[in-house]
């Protein structure tokens, strides 16, 4: 339809013209999400019409349709001007059944309780719908959203969750999660004044259907039941997006360590649930670990405070069940072609070394698989294909986030002995770890172990003295390339060899080092100098 034909009638039009014209619109444009730049002042003025007529009393269709065209227009960041004013996020917040408007503004307050026909619950989903699109798309739109207080009606909306359709739910937990993850200064609001955070903790707990038999202990789930429903799993991945967002910071106190600990036992229920499809279950997962990366670790303990039948004495009767999970999600997306590991495996990876740092029964569970007794030393230690094969890889991965998150992991694991590290990585594997720490030289990390040791197995005893420190693995051996030269060859060849050496330092193509006594790296000259001579004492 022509815009330029439409917009008069638009003004003059009854409501079932108004329709009729906007539904011809919306037919046309449905899948559209690229628009013709020379229409833009166009669409801009059907934006302002358009919410004209929305701020008219006009019936529910009327309303459902006006929403729906508004939707496809704020699809286009460059004609959201009209929407992204006080009046335009008000009239949205109307429609939407929030309380926006500033305190003591009672004339669009709406409770999320009442009863809604299923042509209002559209109207209401519509809005919902155009406002994420629009405080995504707008700068503008989401200060405004600010100034008039949309988060005390989100909030509002919260406290309703059990009366909730599912898109009603769905899209109020993603306009949180939006406002929340765009305007970081409006965090702090929604934790100390609008108590987000136990409100979406009440969200969780009853999308997910927990029922707790303990402090900080949800029932297991039934193993006969059915998998947790799609929308339920889409209403849960939204609420914990917007949780992740409010515990990015730490205000601390005792009311923060009770409701991390609860969420903490909400994650470890939703670790053991499975939904309709392997793909929704792991996506899930996924936020569940990113939330549980916010944490603080004290709370790391709810995940393996739960009773378990059977083999107490291997892990002082701590339930290793959701360690478990995060194992099989941590070689998931390891396995995973072609995946993002900054994104996809490092939270992963950092909940499990910060876990094992802290908690000595999760260390022992993880190293038990990661790094089991060594008995091929005949192998280089990337080399293969279990979970230690594939870790060690990754040391010497190009990102240097994920290169650094493998490494740390493993340092842990050999509760940050330098030795027990070399022994399952080889040093040119670990250089990079030991160079940042200062630890070239030997040594352990600064965190306190306990004394247990793992006993080494025969092969290994056996088979140490002729390990090849760099590469971590006995080497067949060589052949000696100078055993057939004489003398002055051999001279002929080393000298050789110093002035290649002389050149390139002299050229500052390469720089000789040495390792201090603090296992930190320095020019060689540095390391070469006796500390007793640069004292400045002049006496002999």
């Amino acid at each position: 339809m022509d815009l330029n034909t439409m917009l008069p009638q638009l003004e003059t039009a009854d409501e079932k013209d108004i329709e009729k014209f906007l539904r011809q619109y919306i037919r046309e444009n449905s899948h559209t999400f690229s628009f013709d730049q020379k229409e833009e002042s166009l669409r801009s003025k059907l934006c302002q019409s358009v919410l004209s007529v929305l701020g008219r009393r006009v019936k529910p269709s009327c309303q459902k349709t006006c929403l729906e065209t508004l939707r496809i227009l704020s699809r286009d960041k460059r004609v959201l001007a009209p929407v992204a004013t006080r009046e335009g996020m008000l009239i949205l917040g109307a429609m939407a059944r929030l309380s926006a408007g500033e305190e003591g503004d009672d004339n669009q307050n709406i409770s999320q309780e009442d009863d809604l026909s299923e042509e209002e619950e559209r109207v209401v989903v519509e809005a919902l719908k155009c406002l994420c699109n629009v405080v995504y798309n707008s700068p503008a739109a989401q200060q405004v959203s600010v100034d008039v207080q949309l988060v005390h009606g989100l909030c509002a909306t919260l406290c309703t969750a059990r009366t909730w359709h599912h898109e009603v739910g769905l899209f109020t937990l993603r306009l949180l999660f939006l406002v929340s993850a765009l305007r970081p200064d409006v965090r702090g609001v929604l934790r100390r004044e609008r108590h987000a955070v136990r409100l979406l903790t009440e969200v969780l707990e009853h999308t997910l259907d927990v029922s707790w038999v303990g402090p900080y202990e949800a029932a297991p789930p039934d193993p006969q039941a059915l998998p947790m429903p799609a929308e339920d799993n889409e209403r849960a991945m939204e609420a914990l997006k917007a949780l992740f967002n409010l515990t990015l910071s730490d205000t601390g106190g005792e009311e923060d360590d009770h409701h991390f600990r609860l969420i903490a036992a909400i994650l470890r229920h939703l670790l053991m649930l499975k939904t309709e499809t392997e793909e929704k279950t792991e996506e899930a997962h996924s936020h569940a670990i990113n939330l549980l990366n916010n944490l603080p670790v004290s709370c790391l303990d709810v995940l393996i405070d739960v009773p378990v039948q059977g083999g107490l004495e291997i892990y002082g009767g701590k339930n290793m069940d959701a360690v478990q999970m995060l194992i099989d999600f941590m070689e998931k997306r390891m396995d995973k072609q072609g995946s993002n590991y900054k994104e996809g495996l490092t939270p992963v990876l950092s909940l499990l070394t910060e876990g094992s740092r802290h908690h000595r029964e999760i260390r022992r569970c993880i190293k038990a698989q990661v790094l089991p007794p060594l008995k091929e030393v005949k192998v280089r230690p990337e080399i293969g294909t279990t979970t230690r094969n594939k870790l060690v890889r990754l040391m010497t991965h190009v990102d240097m986030g994920v290169k650094q998150t493998a490494a740390e992991f493993l340092f842990v694991l050999c509760k940050e002995s330098v030795d027990n590290l070399l022994k399952y990585t080889g040093y040119g594997n670990a250089a990079g770890l030991l160079v940042a720490r200062g630890l070239l030289a030997g040594g352990r990390g600064e965190t306190q172990y306990s004394e247990d040791e793992d006993s080494d197995t025969e092969e290994y005893k056996s088979a140490k003295p002729f390990i090849n420190p760099i590469t971590g693995h006995v080497e067949e051996p060589m052949p000696n390339p100078i055993e057939e030269m004489t003398e002055e060859q051999k001279e002929y060849e080393a000298q050789k060899l110093v002035n290649m050496f002389d050149k390139l330092s002299r050229q500052n193509v390469i720089r000789p080092m040495g390792v201090r006594p603090d296992g930190t790296l320095a020019p060689l000259e540095e390391t070469l100098c006796d500390p007793a001579e640069d004292s400045g004492s002049d006496s002999d």
